[in-house]
């Protein structure tokens, strides 16, 4: 096999290298090249020689000409991780899967790139290389700063010239009204053009845009510019007031809609900026302005089910599927994935932290006779998406121990399970929802039809995956709370504040509901968790006044309030119908502010902009 050292070598024409005898493959843009930065070049593989046999396709990118500081330190609106390794290896944009086009670009700078795609043979085992070479250009020709258009009509790109190495930038736009909003600061390299996308604007608006160089000593401000904002052809959700007041903080609510676009939306529901509609639900929003996306589909294979990051144009970052990500697993002597659900994070070092589902025939655990019963798979990804760590709740968890209100699913599922193939029916053992990578570097896990929340040794990659404790009712910890029911149950959104003692929670309260004739409210809690000592004391415990009995979130605000969403509540004037509610509610558990919003929502986040993500 030729070495990528080998490949980088091609910069002046495409080189096509196969690895087999027969088969070959070649690739092609949809534009002509060079082309401005911020082009969104669709790239086309085009096998020869495979006559038979199923094909896996990878995609990969690297800048060739970008200077070296740009490509050690420098990546797509933030800092946050090299964007090409500073060996000059190819990064990993799509791994092995069955799709054979990629749609990229880069603002990242001006110069000469490479784009690789490898093709697999799954089924003879042949593999062949292609790489071709192509040039993006400034968009910042003239001397002044100008903005261009993206695919996406609330997004935008502010180009501005070279500044000196040393310095930095950062621009800021305005609405009418005079909300601002601050791009982050990218560092000057004295060479190449500086490029910020502008998003969170609503449409049929005008902005004032201008751009802050500071060289540490002073600030100097760029010309006064206007964007006139075009209509969008998707529509809000109907929304009203849920409780009296004004909220005090973070003026953007970004929604993680169930069956329709991912939007993000002021205070007053208008959209200010809509995600791509071709996954299932988006999970995060990561620093700089990349979010993370899952897509689930019962009626596909494993090779259909994706994760996905990408940026505020909607242009992907990295993907990868269920098979690839199984075949991995099955290397390393474990079970495979079917999916991935509810969960993924990117990790501080670029990696990845995803939840996927995974199923076993099990006989008399779970009933009498042959169960399907669905468990959870927790995978740790590098930052070019191979498997490095992971965890199967098969061997940690008692499968004797069903879901606590008898969960089951019916093929083909829905969102709400993950997707199963071996039965038409399946138990829901253990419906994880959440994810976190604990400040103290293991992992906090919400495992909903069990009614806790499992703390998993990882210690930073190194931990054996052993349990560590279970908190939650029968678990391993006392409560502290003068409540009777005090216990979280079916919960969404938990996670450790950044002092790994304080505990977010949004308690769906299914069991206790249920235990209760169907009676009661969600709440939100906040608790003191001392995991020496196993004791947790419950210090915030709001009736939230709905009932929501799935999907939610907890997040805390930045002026000391705490954000809970209601994702599911039932409508009572179409009990066929779902709306929720986005709360806000002070440290002594009153709601301050609320609104209504007429659509299921898996996650909503309070934010300042689309580039920093909620405070933990």
């Amino acid at each position: 096999m030729k070495s990528r050292l080998f490949l980088g070598l091609a910069l002046l024409a495409a080189v096509s290298i196969p690895l087999s005898a027969q088969m070959s493959v070649t690739i092609s843009p949809s534009v002509t090249l060079p082309a401005p930065l911020g082009t969104l070049i669709n790239w086309s593989a085009t096998v020869a020689g495979a006559n038979s046999g199923t094909l896996w396709y990878r995609f990969g990118v690297r800048a060739v000409s970008l200077g070296g500081s740009r490509l050690s330190t420098h990546t797509p609106q933030i800092a946050r991780r090299s964007a090409f390794p500073p060996d000059l290896g190819f990064r990993t944009i799509v791994d092995y899967g069955p799709n054979s086009s990629l749609a990229w670009t880069s603002i990242d700078g001006e110069g000469v790139y490479e784009i690789e795609v490898s093709v697999r043979n799954l089924t003879t085992g042949e593999m062949a290389q292609s790489v071709v070479p192509f040039e993006l250009t400034s968009l910042a020709t003239s001397g002044t700063p100008v903005i261009t258009p993206t695919g996406h009509p609330l997004v935008f790109i502010y180009s501005a010239g070279p500044c000196a190495a040393g310095s930095q930038m950062r621009v800021e736009f305005q609405s009418p009204e005079g909300f601002a909003q601050d791009t982050p600061y990218r560092q000057c390299d004295g060479t190449h053009s500086m490029n910020f996308y502008l998003a969170g604007m609503r449409s049929n608006a005008q902005y004032t845009v201008q751009h802050t160089l500071d060289d540490g000593n002073s600030a100097v401000t760029g010309p006064l510019l206007t964007i006139n904002t075009p209509g969008i052809p998707l529509q809000a959700p109907r929304t009203a007031g849920a409780a009296a007041g004004a909220q005090s903080s973070e003026g953007i609510l970004l929604q993680s809609v169930i069956g329709s676009n991912s939007i993000a939306t002021d205070l007053n529901g208008n959209i200010v900026w809509y995600a791509p509609p071709d996954f299932s639900y988006l999970t995060r929003i990561q620093a700089g302005g990349t979010f993370l996306g899952i897509l689930e589909d019962g009626t596909q294979d494993p090779s259909h089910q994706f994760f996905r990051e990408f940026d505020l144009a909607g242009v992907t970052y990295v993907e990868t599927n269920a098979a690839r990500v199984g075949e991995q697993l099955a290397a390393m002597g474990m079970q495979p994935i079917t999916c991935f659900h509810h969960e993924a994070i990117r990790l501080a070092d670029g990696g990845y932290l995803v939840l996927a589902g995974s199923e076993r025939i099990l006989t008399g655990v779970q009933g009498p006779g042959a169960v399907d019963v669905l468990g959870d798979t927790i995978v740790v990804l590098d930052p070019n998406l191979q498997v490095v760590w992971a965890w199967d709740a098969f061997d940690h968890l008692d499968p004797h121990r069903a879901a606590i209100l008898g969960e089951a699913c019916t093929y083909p599922t829905t969102l709400a399970c993950s997707v199963f193939y071996q039965a038409a029916t399946a138990n829901d053992w253990l419906h994880g929802n959440a994810l976190q990578f604990t400040p103290d570097g293991n992992i906090l896990y919400s495992t909903r039809h069990q009614d806790w929340l499992v703390k998993i040794d990882f210690a930073n990659g190194t931990g054996s995956g052993d349990i560590l404790w279970r908190l939650g009712q029968d678990g391993d910890f006392l409560i502290n709370s003068p409540d009777p029911s005090p216990w979280f149950s079916h919960q969404h959104g938990p996670h450790f504040a950044a002092d790994n003692t304080t505990l977010l929670v949004f308690d769906n309260g299914n069991t206790r509901i249920a235990a209760n004739n169907q009676m009661g409210d969600s709440r939100g809690q906040v608790l003191q968790i001392d995991e020496a000592d196993r004791l947790a004391t419950l210090v915030l415990n709001t009736d939230l006044g709905v009932n929501s009995s799935a999907l939610g979130t907890a997040q805390q605000l930045s002026n000391g309030d705490y954000h809970f969403d209601a994702g599911f509540i039932v409508d009572p004037a179409s009990p066929f119908s779902r709306f929720s509610q986005a709360l806000e509610v002070n440290a002594n558990g009153q709601i301050d502010w609320g609104i209504e919003i007429y659509a299921q929502e898996y996650r909503s986040f309070r934010l300042n902009d689309l580039y920093t993500p909620p405070i933990q």
